[in-house]
């Protein structure tokens, strides 16, 4: 069929373009999407809520590494999934949000889902949002999505198009072309940082999310060189590796510790106010910045070496480019065990208690697991004291900061690696801002263990208004029973009342052919 439905099209365009899943919802302002659904051989996974909608797309695009698809509706669909836009944009996660919009609504007023800048609200909270008003522009927004997910930052773009145009008549679409992926090689910056790294006695590496594609620890181990991971940088040093200061990038204390290094090299790391809690990193060497968003790269942080690369093309460039020689380091190993010990304990004092449950939870885990956290104490210490394995495996709304985001990530995940264990990580409050998005996990028959940290309240907005010296407010909340929700739509679910119970509920979950809801209640196992 030469000609079809432009919201037909649209899905075989897709299908062209390597999407085999698109999340969405159905209304009948966008119904001319899903005519082409399956014709062109997609899966369609049915949210209950388009904020659901959008954490799928995004655990998916995590996961696989393809941008997540998501269809929705004019007006309220838009709106509902703006959230999620907003925390990929902030996550660097590439995901295409297509909606239906209003034919004309400078005349007309009262018509059903109306906004009144539908293009510009969505533009708020992603990279771009355009309106195909007719075929061809559509096609082309469609290439030039896909074309800058492959050769730029991804982030997530909006394409709207009104109703008419998705029910009229479309040719096909115009063959798709390769992406053109940019290959930039800076080989004068590459070759002074080799001769930095080689007097450099002291030498630091930040590494950032944008480093999980590059083997850095080559580099790294030939320099002996001290090493720091943003929380999405974790899992790319081994907890082994004796000058690794691991995660702890947020704490005060490694701002003096930092500031022993005589030279600091950050790969792919915006170090953001997320990524630090404090306005400086708290060197006073020189620093070298590796990115490829030039808005980083003339960031506050004012770096004395800029290289706009591709962390994954800089790093063995690099490594070329440095002599095969023995280092001298100056970092002792002693004082890395001592920092990390020393920090370690304040992050027990601020979150008390928890870190053995952590432990228990993360000697359960496969090591090739997938883990989705939500905001909650549970996970804030986690992302601290518990060393990934690997790289791109632990999952966290960090900038944007969102509630409900574990439980339909994960299950984007999952779509997306059924080959991998996945599970989702929440607190008692933040879980049920998504919690009809479970029906959807039992539909799938996905193995989905889900931990819900339950302290009874918004315990890290407690604290933080008894810091403040605010009377604590509007942190309580009546919460149902987990367990009978949870059996209510068709899950497993389990309490454990000691850790040892919860090792073997979290095994037993993996395997169940069902999600399984794991109640932690905090006052049983920390008291």
């Amino acid at each position: 069929m030469a000609h079809r439905p432009l919201g037909a099209q649209i899905s075989h365009y897709l299908k062209s373009r390597g999407v085999d899943v698109i999340f969405g919802i159905p209304g009948v302002h966008n119904q001319e999407l899903y005519r082409g659904i399956e014709e062109a051989g997609i899966t369609h996974i049915l949210g209950r809520h388009e904020q659901g909608v959008g954490f799928m797309a995004d655990g998916y695009a995590r996961a696989s590494g393809k941008p997540g698809v998501a269809y929705v509706i004019t007006g309220p669909g838009l709106c509902n999934i703006m959230t999620p836009m907003g925390q990929a944009y902030s996550d660097s996660v590439p995901m295409l949000v297509i909606s239906s919009c209003l034919d004309e609504t400078a005349y007309r007023r009262g018509q059903l889902h109306q906004m009144l800048d539908q293009e510009g609200a969505a533009r708020a909270v992603c990279e771009w949002s355009e309106t195909a008003h007719s075929y061809s522009a559509a096609y082309g927004l469609l290439e030039r999505s896909f074309e800058e997910f492959a050769s730029k930052r991804p982030r997530p773009k909006h394409i709207q198009v009104p109703i008419s145009v998705l029910e009229a008549e479309a040719p096909q679409f115009p063959p798709c072309r390769s992406a053109a992926v940019p290959s930039y090689k800076d080989d004068s910056a590459i070759s002074k940082v080799a001769d930095m790294l080689g007097h450099a006695k002291r030498p630091l590496f930040v590494l950032g999310g944008g480093a999980c594609k590059a083997d850095v620890l080559p580099v790294i181990e030939t320099c002996k060189a001290a090493v720091v991971t943003t929380f999405a940088g974790r899992g790319l040093v081994p907890a082994t590796y004796p000058y690794f200061w691991g995660s702890f990038l947020p704490r005060p204390d490694t701002a003096p510790a930092i500031a022993g290094a005589d030279l600091v090299i950050v790969l792919g790391s915006e170090l953001s106010e997320v990524d630090l809690w404090r306005e400086h990193l708290g060197h006073r060497a020189p620093m070298v910045r590796v990115d490829i968003d030039p808005e980083v790269l003339s960031d506050p942080h004012n770096a004395d070496l800029r290289v706009a690369m591709r962390v994954e093309d800089f790093v063995p460039s690099l490594a070329a480019a440095l002599k095969d020689v023995p280092r001298v380091s100056e970092w002792a190993a002693k004082d890395f065990a001592r920092d990390l010990s020393v920090w370690r304990a304040e992050a027990d004092h601020v979150y008390s208690g928890i870190i053995p449950a952590i432990e228990a939870v993360r000697d359960a885990m496969p090591q090739d697991a997938l883990v989705y956290s939500d905001m909650t104490q549970f996970a804030y210490l986690a992302t601290e004291v518990w060393d990934m394995p690997m790289p791109s495996r632990w999952h966290h709304p960090y900038g944007f900061g969102t509630l409900g985001y574990a439980l339909p990530a994960a299950i984007g995940g999952a779509v997306a690696r059924p080959d991998l264990p996945v599970v989702a990580i929440a607190g008692d409050y933040g879980f049920q801002y998504t919690l009809p998005e479970l029906g959807v996990a039992v539909e799938l028959g996905i193995s989905l263990p889900i931990l819900i940290w339950d302290n009874q309240k918004l315990k890290a907005i407690e604290d933080s208004m008894v810091g403040a010296q605010i009377a604590p407010n509007a942190v309580q909340a009546l919460n149902p029973d987990f367990c009978a929700l949870a059996e209510a739509y068709g899950a497993r679910s389990a309490s454990p009342k000691t850790l040892g119970d919860l090792k073997i509920d979290l095994s037993q979950a993996f395997r169940a052919g069902k999600p399984t809801l794991i109640h932690l209640s905090a006052k049983d196992l920390i008291g």
